[in-house]
């Protein structure tokens, strides 16, 4: 049986987190897209 390929956490968090979104004017766009959706943010 083949596992599924796992993802160190820390380099998904570094991927996709919240720092790494804040850092870029596009990931700031999503965020504040986000904000106003009005729903809780799913990032870590």
């Amino acid at each position: 049986m083949h596992y599924p390929h796992k993802l160190s956490r820390i380099k998904k968090i570094r991927k996709v987190g919240f720092r790494k979104r804040m850092s870029t004017r596009k990931g700031r766009k999503i965020m504040n897209s986000k904000r106003r959706l009005g729903r809780r943010l799913t990032t870590r």
